[in-house]
């Protein structure tokens, strides 16, 4: 079961590849620093992930202006995600799931990815956002199902006006 609006986000703490080399980054740190939109891909490289995170990437503005810090995670490798935001221009942080874990604890894990393709991975984040105000607490919660669906982001916006 996904989180969802209502609920203490769950703390966590990823490796981020910057340009300083790996970093880790704990969602408990940036708790009360502003608010943050954590958003789950698939995989680094696929094209509607590469989309995504490209208009999040020129928009950030949007973003900064609303008070909001992005967070994007997927299960690739730091060093994956490092050649993916420099080969297409991602400049959100990009955090690295690699075990999977935070989607689990999340609830936003596939059991098979794209069976129908025979593409049998599980673990692999579903597309989905989150909305976590400076309390700690979720105030936007999206899951979807469909792997080149993407999320609201008006409404996503409309939150973060919000708070």
């Amino acid at each position: 079961m996904s989180i969802k609006v209502g609920d203490k986000a769950p703390d966590f703490t990823l490796v981020s590849k910057t340009a300083n080399g790996p970093e880790l980054v704990t969602l408990g740190d940036l708790i009360g620093k502003s608010n943050i939109v954590l958003l789950f891909v698939p995989m680094a490289f696929t094209g509607g992930c590469t989309a995504e995170f490209c208009s999040i990437s020129q928009g950030i503005s949007e973003y900064d202006a609303l008070d909001a810090k992005v967070l994007g995670i997927s299960g690739d490798n730091p060093f994956a995600q490092e050649a993916w935001a420099q080969k297409e221009g991602i400049t959100i942080s990009l955090l690295s799931d690699y075990e999977h874990a935070v989607t689990k604890t999340y609830g936003v894990a596939y059991d098979q990815f794209l069976p129908a393709k025979n593409l049998i991975m599980g673990g692999v984040s579903k597309r989905s956002a989150f909305v976590i105000d400076k309390a700690g607490v979720v105030q936007y919660a999206e899951v979807l199902e469909v792997p080149s669906d993407m999320p609201d982001f008006d409404a996503i916006k409309a939150v973060l006006a919000g708070l």
